[in-house]
């Protein structure tokens, strides 16, 4: 029998960060493909929309106008997922539900059901926050691919500000999930260039799953251990299996268990915890070079198909609030996740098996850093002419 070869047979890869498995099945990217595959996408918008409600100087949906601003810009969001002025959810006690029946009165969780204490089947937590939407330019028409590395610093730091903030003035807040998501088959209903901020009183499942997993792997390694430090070091080791591209403190790699085709991890390179961490070495240097990888990676997704690639980034890092063993086992990392898989018009989706089974994949997470190290990162845009300009 032939050795097994991992670019054409079926094989499973374990998640650490989830503790989660993915099924790779690369011989099935010989299978024709039908689908619609069409050229460049040469959108040209305006640098300022009068309709948009997040450029400068314009009304948003809840009657008040944005500031004239030049560089960065954050408001509380308007129509926001969580709120901090609604009432604390209490959980009934025995006593409570009993004194409940005897008076005909239930706790209701919402669909009719009482729930009792200490309940396995319905249980219900209330949950407090904050949103927020932060414009990355006063620019209606660039995306941080066609942003400069200077530009989207402002970015980074306005993050940082922000993280800091909700820190230090909101104690019951206990995480805050910066993300950003670009583009329409992502959900963004504006163009214009800009991300959100979520600060939510409990620490929600994804980063929360992240956080057990290194605490797990400190206990089992030692405390001097982390998870991804120890990661970053394996995949450095051999960058030429699924590293992208790296600076003096980052480093931007396709996962060896990523789900989605072109999915990729931005990495401190050494253990910082949140963005304050990073904030306070070097005199900005990590920041410039955060900037420098995010502007780098949004530019040869965009190359790739010849298309403003869209995705969902967020940045997974400590709690603001928790214990100390949370505060400092956390990495700094970024996610991207991109629902490309083809060409421009081809998407991805979870179905099937997928979701009854287990995540699968086609393109190995080598073949899709190999395709993304291989992108030029000069804009495609400045290589064209769009609408008679260069």
């Amino acid at each position: 029998m032939a050795a097994f070869d991992f670019n054409n047979d079926s094989h499973r890869r374990y998640n650490p960060l989830t503790k989660s498995w993915v099924l790779c099945s690369p011989h099935r990217t010989q299978r024709p493909w039908q689908g619609q595959q069409e050229g460049p996408q040469l959108e040209k918008r305006p640098t300022y929309d009068e309709t948009c409600y997040l450029c400068p100087g314009n009304q948003r949906a809840n009657g008040e106008h944005n500031p004239k601003y030049t560089s960065t810009f954050v408001f509380p969001n308007d129509y926001a997922a969580v709120k901090s002025d609604q009432p604390e959810y209490i959980k009934p006690s025995r006593q409570q539900q009993q004194h409940n029946t005897n008076d005909s009165q239930q706790q209701d969780n919402g669909d009719g059901l009482e729930e009792e204490e200490d309940d396995d089947l319905f249980c219900v937590d209330g949950v407090r926050g904050e949103c927020h939407v932060i414009c990355f330019s006063p620019r209606h028409d660039v995306t941080m691919a066609e942003m400069t590395k200077d530009e989207v610093k402002l970015v980074v730091q306005e993050w940082t500000r922000s993280y800091k903030s909700i820190k230090q003035e909101r104690p019951w807040i206990r995480y805050v999930q910066i993300f950003e998501n670009k583009g329409a088959a992502m959900g963004c209903s504006n163009p214009h260039p800009h991300g959100q901020m979520w600060c939510t009183e409990s620490v929600p499942q994804e980063p929360q799953q992240e956080l057990v997993a290194f605490h797990d792997y400190q206990t089992k390694h030692g405390q001097d251990r982390c998870l991804l430090c120890d990661y970053v070091k394996r995949e450095l080791a051999q960058p030429e299996k699924r590293v992208v591209m790296q600076n003096d403190s980052f480093v931007c790699l396709v996962p060896f268990w990523a789900v989605w085709p072109f999915e990729v991890m931005v990495l401190s390179k050494r253990h910082c915890t949140d963005l304050l961490d990073l904030a306070g070495a070097d005199n900005g240097k990590e920041q410039e070079d955060l900037a420098d990888i995010l502007r780098r990676i949004a530019c040869r997704y965009d190359n790739l198909f010849e298309c403003s690639f869209p995705y969902s980034m967020g940045i997974h890092q400590a709690p603001t609030h928790g214990d100390a063993d949370q505060l400092k086992s956390a990495h700094l990392h970024l996610h991207f996740y991109p629902p490309l898989l083809r060409s421009a018009t081809v998407r991805k989706f979870l179905v099937g098996f997928e979701l009854l089974g287990e995540p699968q994949r086609d393109l190995t997470p080598e073949q899709a850093a190999q395709r993304l190290r291989d992108c030029s990162e000069t804009h495609y845009k400045k290589t064209l002419k769009i609408n008679g300009a260069s």
